[in-house]
């Protein structure tokens, strides 16, 4: 994969990776768990070379004495595992398209929660259930960013 997208939730902060895609990892660290607000870190590695902010500045945290995260300061998106100046780890969620970027390693798996392993087994909403979020869900207009770079972004107030 080259010429892969992303950015942040709000679109103020856009990148392109020009060269390929590394290692996609899952970081289940206690660190990793706070910057992403969530059960673990997806990241994917770049070449820094490879790397061009195309839009806005990431902000910075330096969560320990040897890493940088990079976010958006205006939504908060985690963005960078900044570890090394040659090769930077993206989260792979802020990608135009993540799907096809599969962890193939797990990490810190002491830190996991010790539910997560259960999360494939929890049960799905039924069908009645399913439509009354669309009923909810209908008027909602959407402020983020539309997963592709447009010339129509911020959209006019």
């Amino acid at each position: 994969m080259s010429g892969e997208t992303g950015g942040c939730q709000c679109g103020a902060v856009r990148f392109e990776v020009t060269g390929e895609l590394g290692r996609a990892s899952i970081c289940h660290c206690r660190m990793c768990q706070k910057a992403f607000g969530s059960f673990y870190g997806p990241f994917v590695s770049v070449k820094v070379a490879d790397l061009e902010w195309t839009r806005g500045e990431r902000k910075r945290f330096a969560s320990s004495n040897k890493v940088d995260r990079g976010f958006c300061g205006a939504c908060g998106t985690p963005l960078t595992f900044e570890w090394s100046s040659k090769v930077v780890d993206l989260a792979i969620g802020a990608f135009d398209d993540p799907a096809p970027i599969r962890p193939v390693v797990q990490m810190a798996l002491e830190s996991a929660l010790p539910w997560v392993a259960e999360l494939p087994g929890l049960p799905v909403k039924t069908p009645e259930e399913e439509a009354q979020m669309q009923v909810f869900q209908a008027d909602i207009v959407s402020r983020q960013h539309p997963d592709h770079d447009t010339a129509e972004w911020p959209p006019a107030s």
